[in-house]
């Protein structure tokens, strides 16, 4: 029964065993020098100011998830609207129920503020 998935997981454990080594390789036997030159940020040839890395607010990631949660409901949009005619009135009350979920989390992220830039 699961004799067609064996071609798979060969090629997962390959690819995963692969990395790794490859990985473990590279951090072995590469060259290790570090100066303080190389470790300055690059910026398109400018000479960088201030430090390499810097503080971000927990708002900047907040917008970031949102964003991929929003975003992840428009993946979800296009399959469904090419199928639209053959999925039926079930198709469309689930989906509906889908939006619904998500335009809840929608306007408790708005009623929160979380979508206020500063």
């Amino acid at each position: 029964m699961l004799a067609p998935y064996i071609p798979l997981v060969v090629i997962i454990l390959l690819a995963v065993v692969l990395a790794v080594l490859v990985v473990v390789i590279g951090h072995s036997f590469g060259p290790r020098r570090p100066t303080p030159k190389k470790a300055l940020p690059y910026e398109s040839g400018m000479v960088p100011y201030g430090p390499g890395t810097r503080r971000m607010t927990v708002r900047y990631y907040l917008i970031a998830v949102l964003f991929i949660l929003f975003d992840i409901e428009v993946v979800f949009f296009m399959p469904w609207a090419v199928a639209f005619r053959d999925l039926g009135w079930q198709g469309f009350a689930l989906m509906m129920a889908f939006v619904i979920v998500l335009e809840v989390a929608h306007l408790y992220a708005w009623k929160k503020g979380a979508l206020e830039w500063e």
